[in-house]
């Protein structure tokens, strides 16, 4: 006859220690805390140097250097220019938009962090780790895939400009998200750790 509670106890203390570090939740949590850290960091700058890639995105809406590097404003392609947004005030709230959409990510990656460490370390189970991770990462990417990549790489074609071009940054910001993401949903055994509250009742 198996000693169900010896081999309860076995396997919950199984992913203990150091030995966590070798798991597939560990690895995502990595994943999250690079992304945390530099979105955190990004969202900073923008709201601390504000200028800088206010006139990023101030070139990018209107559309003024889309000639593979001629002077801004010559050679311009005049059967996409009435794309271009010419209004400071849009321009701000476009600004503005990002930097809300840049805080709010990095605050629900440090949140997700907080009860990584509990669920690593603790006896916590990992569904609002991987929840709150996957909120904040997923927004990454739709700020840098669908913000930076779709709308100010095709719509305002960024791709023709040489002086404001942010598509190589923007794809691997993506991608380093993306990761992140897969590695959450990734099927694994080492997910299916007990709450708190699971091993009290049990």
């Amino acid at each position: 006859m198996v000693d169900t509670a010896h081999t309860g106890n076995h396997r919950s203390g199984e992913g203990r220690g150091w030995r966590v570090l070798g798991t597939l939740p560990f690895a995502a949590a990595i994943f999250v805390f690079v992304n945390a850290l530099y979105i955190f960091l990004v969202a900073l700058g923008n709201i601390t140097d504000y200028g800088t890639n206010y006139a990023f995105v101030q070139h990018v809406l209107s559309m003024d250097t889309t000639n593979f590097g001629q002077p801004a404003g010559q050679g311009l392609d005049p059967d996409v220019m009435w794309r271009a947004i010419d209004n400071p005030v849009a321009w701000n709230i476009g600004y503005i938009g990002i930097i809300i959409a840049e805080s709010l990510a990095a605050i629900l990656l440090i949140v997700a962090l907080v009860f990584f460490v509990r669920a690593l370390f603790g006896r916590a189970g990992y569904g609002p780790a991987r929840l709150w991770s996957s909120m904040g990462l997923a927004l990454i990417v739709l700020v840098f895939a669908g913000g930076f990549i779709a709308l100010g790489g095709e719509w305002f074609q960024m791709w023709r400009s040489v002086a404001w071009n942010g598509l190589d940054p923007a794809i691997r910001n993506a991608m380093l998200a993306g990761i992140g993401l897969v590695l959450l949903h990734l099927p694994s055994a080492a997910w299916e750790k007990k709450s708190a509250a699971e091993h009290g009742d049990r």
